[in-house]
Parts: structure tokens; C-alpha cells; sequence
């Protein structure tokens, strides 16, 4: 690995324990326009699409939109919109 690679991995791990590049917390309105987006509207049970999805997307249903289940959603949204 090249000093410059090795560089960007250890400055993007070390930006990623003090805060630097860390996803905002998730909004409840953006989680509701991704569940949406993605083909399962939440209407007033916001956890309980949370948990669908997470049972769809092979992920631990807890019914909490923590950052692997919005990063997931992002990503599913996204191939939809690619696919589509």
C-alpha cells in the first residue's frame, strides 16, 4: 500500500472516532421519506417500518433507525432509482 493510501485510511479512521465524516442522526422525516421511497410507507408506526425493513434487509429488526439501517435504506433506495 502506498504512503498516500495509507494515509487516507488512517485519516478517515481516525476522522470517524472523533466525529469528522459521521452521519448526521437520522431525522424521522427522512426515514419516512426513505421507507417510502423504498416501497413501505410508514404511516403513524415509524419503528414498526423500521423493522419490516430490517427483516427484509437481513439486518437485526430492532425498530431503531441507527446508521446500518439508514445506510442500508439509502443504498436500497438508490438502486431502485437506478433501476427504475
Amino acid at each position: 500500500m502506498s504512503a498516500r493510501a495509507m494515509l487516507t485510511v488512517v485519516g478517515t479512521a481516525v476522522g470517524g472516532v472523533i466525529g469528522w465524516n459521521a452521519p448526521p442522526p437520522p431525522d424521522p422525516a427522512c426515514v419516512r421519506e426513505l421507507l417510502a421511497g423504498a416501497g413501505m410507507p410508514a404511516g403513524a408506526d415509524l419503528p414498526e417500518a423500521v423493522r419490516a425493513f430490517q427483516t427484509h434487509a437481513g439486518l437485526i429488526p430492532d425498530g431503531v433507525a441507527g446508521p446500518r439501517t439508514v445506510h442500508a435504506l439509502t443504498t436500497y433506495c438508490r438502486r431502485l432509482d437506478r433501476a427504475a
